[in-house]
């Protein structure tokens, strides 16, 4: 497989570039892409180095897929072009989400709706991703009516110029570049992307619109609230669910414990919980803090923790390419 990474230099596409060597996916050759200001630097890349392009020379190599990690921006203008040459497109940035004509694919759930048509395939949101791969075992279950969900999100989610941010707050260096409008160091920022007319951000509204397309079901309520937390590692999630039917914990447990693509670490007698330094550099969603809503029926409280960088981008992105390959769909 030839295989174009678009985004190469930046802090998910390195992680991309590392999914795909853990997972031994056959790459043949490695089309590292960036702006002009990256173009001729060298990446090296399983033993190899190979040229950092733009992106009208990797459209020219003809690669057989392209994995975009370089913001809305450039994926608007340059996926079409991508798939109009026949390459299969599996974008990591928001531009595609929630087009109707789009698929966009979680493939422990909904991997079964591509097609060899699809030329343009969209990577959810991060923190979307690990709440519906625990969720939507649940779901085909007790049917979910309803979610709240607030989440505690990695300054690695906002990239490279955040983490730096933050470590330089955490030494005393406040002249640097920001990320932020306010210091993120031994702070809570309850804003993650712009504010809409509802009040909302649109990292919630995401969460909303995207888990409905994922889980195919228009009627799940879901209600969020996105805070950037100053840790590394991985994305946390409160989650409170409620089902139309009634549930037994212990059932809960046993239908997590077989669900594809979930870890699941509570035993707080041990005090075994996930967190975001167990979750980091790992693939899988980790869950934990099972209970009951004692406050309302047929209601569970969960938390859900994963790598965002890996199974909220890279992976998940990596995942599906194995699904098209797999069902010779490239």
């Amino acid at each position: 497989m030839k295989v174009a990474v678009v985004g190469a230099t930046g802090l998910v596409g390195g992680e991309m570039m590392k999914v795909l060597t853990e997972r031994n996916f056959p790459i043949t050759e490695l089309i590292p892409v960036a702006s002009e200001k990256s173009a001729g630097k060298i990446i090296d890349f399983q033993g190899k180095q190979w040229t950092v392009v733009v992106a009208e020379t990797a459209i020219a190599m003809q690669p057989d897929v392209a994995i975009f990690s370089a913001g809305g921006t450039m994926s608007l203008e340059w996926a079409p072009k991508f798939a109009a040459a026949g390459i299969t497109v599996i974008d990591n940035s928001s531009a595609w989400r929630m087009d109707p004509t789009k698929k966009l694919v979680v493939p422990e759930i909904n991997a079964d709706a591509l097609t060899a048509e699809d030329k343009i395939i969209a990577n959810p949101n991060c923190s979307t991703i690990q709440m519906v791969v625990a969720l939507n075992p649940l779901h085909q279950k007790y049917k979910i009516k309803r979610v709240v969900v607030s989440t505690y999100q990695s300054v690695t989610g906002t990239g490279k110029k955040a983490v730096d941010q933050m470590m330089n707050e955490r030494n005393g260096i406040l002249d640097g570049e920001m990320a932020y409008k306010y210091k993120i160091d031994m702070n809570l920022i309850p804003q993650i992307d712009v504010f809409l007319e509802n009040g909302y951000t649109k990292e919630e509204m995401k969460m909303t619109h995207e888990t409905k397309k994922i889980m195919r079901d228009e009627s799940i309520l879901v209600t969020a609230t996105t805070v950037r937390v100053p840790v590394m590692g991985g994305h946390s999630e409160a989650v409170n669910v409620e089902f139309e039917n009634e549930f037994e914990l212990a059932d809960i447990r046993n239908i997590l414990e077989n669900a594809p693509g979930v870890v699941v670490v509570d035993d707080p007698t041990n005090f075994k919980y996930p967190m975001p330094l167990d979750a980091h550099g790992k693939d899988e969603v980790l869950v934990g803090r099972l209970r009951r809503d004692e406050t309302q029926p047929k209601t569970l409280n969960m938390w859900i923790v994963a790598d965002n960088l890996r199974k909220g981008a890279a992976t998940n992105a990596v995942q599906i390419a194995e699904y098209l390959m797999e069902k010779g769909l490239l």
